[in-house]
């Protein structure tokens, strides 16, 4: 791979695309522990009206989802499990075929050979993630034409045979997420997203899936590229194909596919977009530098990840950023489930099935104690390693040291530890002096947003060897024969090299589909350029759609304890400066 520099710092004006922009972003949403976020410009917390078909769902929301309290008789409570069935037998073979005629007329372009090794999938994946047969070649689909059952033929994947397996993940994923399949039954009838043309970068997995299918279900139209070259299923972008979305992804993208990619779905002959959801940010920067004039029409920007919120506070302080756009990073509903459970679930999962190693009495080094980091350290602290913390916040050192870690400099004790987990969302964290006093065997992988946190540049040098043992799996070896173990090629662990859990994802999956529905159904004015957080009482909204799931009964204020609060008994329960 070429080598892939941070620009964290730096605005995008004046930004060559292929040198200076870092490679694709390997994210998972992982809120740093601070170090990027220092002198970012707050959100506008201004969300203000939610628009019409927003309101008919949180006028809903406020029977507070439960049947507690109905005189006693111990009403059924199961009505979203009702729910979620019912949408499932209706959606499980959800076919887009709205989209056919206007999708299929674009030629194959043929491209270059790809200029990375694409590993398919192998031992170091789950049974429910395999998006790959082990005997797939390595070579890139560029220029293969290929056509659904229908006849379409308006996407670029790995092999569009695998389409009935994927179908088979969606499946699974879906009985996952209630809050999404609640939605397609609530809303499906209304359409809020009809007219919208949505095109999204983010990972390609079936969880993904469900809400791309989600948001066609509502009325949107979509194209589809991926904005990790590891992440991508490539059988869940072939179910998605053939169902009828434009999909340009596969596993183990070169960086130039990568750009192809995304330009294959902004840069379509017969259509444009007019909606944006991004993960990290390549996908908005692609459309304002090569596209301005389409980039001044859009409607609206959705961004889930803290480096993609960054830049696009970084336009909006500068006067660059000439749509609204909305921060789903830093709502509630993103921060403290999907960054702090779903690494908590799968750091695990990603060290078991790349390396085998056992956690307990292993010292591990945890660079950052933002949510990510807490997550990653709950779990390994739970399996028995001893655990060490670096930051430069002092908020989350204190934190650290209260949830009894101890916070170091990683110089102290680089030459014992036997595993280093970078998650800052900073670059050069990591760098080749410390790589150079590490011990034989030490595994470094990297939690946080993109590749720029292990210095990989220093260690692509003719006096060190690299040795691929199995799958995103490397051996660095030193002249006097000392090796570590990098996985991934220092970019996101868990999407890269293992599975995360549907259901934390359906939390954020839901905000982002909301957003999308805000934003497309707002009237002119409400919204100005500017970046925006939804409402607290969408965060609610949102979190009470996955209650059922667990059964949980909610209490209710009383109208005396209400007014005592200075609230409504129906929310917002906690005000927009409240950290949970």
């Amino acid at each position: 791979m070429a080598e892939e520099r941070d620009q964290t710092g730096s605005s995008w004006e004046g930004m060559p695309l292929s040198e200076d922009y870092p490679g694709p972003h390997m994210e998972n949403g992982a809120a740093p522990n601070g170090e990027a976020e220092r002198d970012v410009p707050g959100p506008t917390d201004q969300a203000g009206k939610c628009g019409p078909n927003l309101l008919q769902m949180l006028k809903a929301a406020e029977s507070r989802w439960t049947c507690q309290g109905r005189d006693g008789d111990g009403a059924d409570t199961s009505w979203t499990g009702e729910l979620v069935t019912e949408a499932l037998k209706t959606d499980m073979q959800i076919q887009l075929t709205d989209q056919k005629q206007e999708f299929n007329k674009r030629p194959t372009k043929t491209g270059h050979h790809s200029l990375s090794r694409s590993f398919s999938q192998s031992s170091t994946e789950s049974p429910s993630s395999v998006c790959s047969d082990s005997s797939e070649d390595e070579s890139t689909p560029k220029g293969k034409l290929q056509k659904t059952s229908e006849g379409l033929s308006d996407f670029c994947i790995k092999n569009i045979k695998q389409a009935e397996f994927g179908r088979r993940e969606i499946g699974i994923a879906q009985r996952e997420m209630p809050a999404l399949m609640v939605l397609r039954k609530r809303a499906g009838g209304e359409k809020p997203l009809a007219g919208a043309k949505v095109v999204g970068c983010t990972h390609i997995t079936a969880q993904t899936a469900v809400l791309i299918e989600t948001l066609c279900a509502l009325g949107a139209q979509c194209r589809w590229a991926a904005c990790n070259i590891f992440s991508t299923q490539n059988a869940v972008a072939a179910a998605l194909a053939e169902g009828g979305t434009s999909v340009f992804a596969w596993r183990g993208e070169s960086e130039e596919d990568f750009w192809w990619c995304i330009d294959q779905c902004v840069g379509a002959e017969t259509w444009q977009p007019n909606m944006i959801l991004d993960d990290g940010g390549d996908l908005t920067h692609w459309i304002y530098k090569k596209y301005p004039s389409l980039f001044k029409k859009l409607k609206g920007i959705v961004e889930e990840s803290v480096t993609g919120v960054y830049r696009l506070y970084q336009l909006s302080k500068a006067g660059r950023l000439c749509v609204p756009a909305i921060n789903v990073n830093d709502s509630v509903t993103k921060q403290k489930f999907d960054n702090l459970y779903c690494c908590k679930e799968s750091i695990l999962d990603g060290l078991k099935r790349t390396t085998g190693v056992m956690f307990g009495g292993k010292q591990v080094v945890v660079c950052g104690y933002g949510e990510v980091g807490k997550g990653c350290c709950a779990a390994l602290k739970a399996l028995g390693a001893v655990v060490y913390i670096t930051e430069v916040d002092p908020i989350c050192a204190l934190q650290a040291c209260m949830d009894g870690f101890r916070v170091i400099k990683l110089s102290e004790v680089v030459r014992q530890i036997d595993m280093v987990i970078t998650c800052t969302g900073n670059k050069n964290v990591v760098g080749r002096e410390l790589l150079d006093k590490m011990k034989n065997g030490c595994i470094v992988c990297n939690m946080g947003h993109s590749n720029t946190e292990i210095d990989l540049g220093s260690l692509r040098t003719a006096e060190l060897r690299w040795d691929r043992v199995r799958p995103q799996v490397d051996h660095v070896i030193w002249p006097d024969g000392k090796r570590i173990v990098l996985l991934a090629e220092g970019r996101l662990l868990n999407l890269s090299c293992s599975t995360v859990p549907s259901f934390v994802l359906s939390v954020t999956a839901t905000t982002q589909a909301l957003a999308l529905i805000e934003l497309s159904n707002a009237p002119e004015g409400r919204y100005k350029q500017d970046v925006y957080l939804l409402p607290k009482k969408m965060d609610e909204y949102v979190a009470s759609l996955h209650l059922p799931t667990f059964d949980a009964l909610l209490t209710e204020l009383t109208d005396d304890q209400a007014k005592y609060l200075g609230i409504s008994k129906h929310g917002p329960f906690k005000p927009n400066y409240y950290r949970y």
